[in-house]
């Protein structure tokens, strides 16, 4: 979390690990396992093992055995398989960190996808979750905009986000409530902050 408050160029490159080694904060250490899918028909295709989802938390840090299954979204829709690696940690940015970030770093949509077939094993993975205390507020930092960047999001305490979050389905865009601009997939916040002040000063 420093080394990605540093990669912002942020003066305080505490602020994302202080939320989180904080008292109260929601930390998580998950097992999951995903036994070959009993279904025919996922043999060379695979059938949900865990839907489609974004992380809520600020990051999640996941080590897998040897076995596939999980993918992350393309922008065009399309899944990519991500190739089991033992031997590393594969870092996910959560929806606190888009929203702390302004939408720089962007949450990833993935899903697990269990194989089918009698040579196929269980997939385990190991997963810890890394998120704010329930009073923290949400909310982009100061730091990490520009001085004419306008807010793309609300602010909100972790503990209404995840009200809100329970009340959806696992694939809806969870942070669609809290959205005050609209961030489009190929948009920097920095064009998002040109359009806002073009609208503002064009002649009415």
């Amino acid at each position: 979390m420093e080394l990605m408050a540093e990669g912002l160029g942020m003066q305080d490159t505490g602020v994302f690990r202080g939320m989180v080694h904080r008292d109260g904060s929601d930390e998580l250490l998950r097992v999951n396992h995903y036994p070959p899918s009993l279904r025919p028909e996922a043999v060379g295709g695979g059938s949900t093992g865990f839907g489609e989802h974004t992380d809520p938390q600020i990051m999640s840090l996941l080590r897998s055995n040897s076995i596939p299954g999980l993918q992350i979204a393309l922008q065009d829709g399309s899944w990519l398989p991500v190739p089991p690696d033992t031997e590393s940690i594969f870092v996910n940015v959560g929806d606190a960190m888009q929203v702390l970030t302004n939408g720089r770093y962007r949450s990833v949509r993935h899903r697990v996808v269990a194989e089918a077939g009698e040579e196929v094993r269980s997939r385990l993975s190991m997963i810890y979750f890394g998120g704010p205390a329930p009073v923290e507020r949400i909310v982009p930092v100061a730091g990490v905009m520009g001085p004419l960047e306008p807010k793309l999001y609300k602010s909100f305490t972790w503990e209404e986000y995840m009200t809100a979050a329970y009340k959806t389905n696992l694939a809806t865009c969870r942070l669609e409530p809290f959205l005050l601009l609209q961030l489009g997939a190929e948009e920097s916040p920095k064009d998002a902050s040109e359009l806002l002040l073009n609208a503002a000063t064009a002649p009415q």
